[in-house]
Parts: C-alpha cells; structure tokens; sequence
C-alpha cells in the first residue's frame, strides 16, 4: 500500500508536468499564426498607402468620385470597422476594397487618361507585387 501511494504521489507532479508540455505544444502553432496577421496588417498598410499614392486618379464609390486621400481613408476606416472578418490581405480586398456594402457596386479607380479600372484587380496586382509573385 506505502508504495501504491508513493508511487501515486510520484505520478501527480509528473503528470502535471506533462500536461503542461502537452498544451505548449499544442499552442505551439498559435503562436506562429499570432505573427502573421502583423506581416498582413503591413500589407494592407501598403494597400492603403498605394492607394493614397494615385493622386492622378479618381475613385468612384456608388456613382460618386473622391481623391485618393479621401479613397485611403474611406478604405482605413471600413478595414477598422470589419476588423473581425480580415484576417488577410486578400480578405481585405474582397471583403473591403472591391464592393460597396450598400450597393453591391464595385468600387472603381478612374485613371487621368479616363480609363476605369476595378479596384479589386488594381489591388490584386499590387498585392502580387508586394509579395513577390509574377
């Protein structure tokens, strides 16, 4: 019976010490996954700033035209308001940048030559070139 209990003692520290290896390592991934949403915050950042930078052009929102700093901010402030279903760059042009909420219209980049350009396939091309991809 002395050794059933002492053997029984041995197992509780033992066991918790497992335990707690066990939940590190299932967490483990987490932890890596926690970065990346800073490296697609940088990118939707870069979005935004690539936006703000086509001070030539025109962005059409529901019939309606802006500059881009007004495009910029209108695209910071519905990312911070739909926060909680952007997890990515991409999510953030198609759940964001691409349509209106309202309407359904998609948002439009109109060039100083006058040509129109979705901003959907605007943003896909930069965010190619921002990571790397032909």
């Amino acid at each position: 019976m002395e050794r059933l209990l002492a053997l029984k003692t041995y197992l509780k520290p033992s066991l918790a010490v497992f335990l707690l290896l066990m939940l590190m390592l299932v967490n483990a991934p987490q932890a890596v996954v926690a970065s990346a949403p800073a490296l697609e915050k940088e990118k939707i950042e870069a979005l935004i700033k690539q936006v703000n930078d086509l001070k030539t052009a025109k962005f059409v929102r529901n019939g309606s035209t802006y500059s881009a700093d007004s495009a910029a901010t209108f695209l910071r402030r519905k990312w911070q308001a739909n926060q909680s279903e952007v997890k990515t760059a991409r999510d953030f042009i198609d759940k964001v940048a691409s349509r209106s909420g309202t309407s359904g219209k998609p948002y439009l980049i109109r060039l100083k030559e006058g040509k129109e350009i979705h901003s959907r396939d605007f943003l896909l091309a930069q965010l190619q070139r921002l990571e790397g991809s032909p």
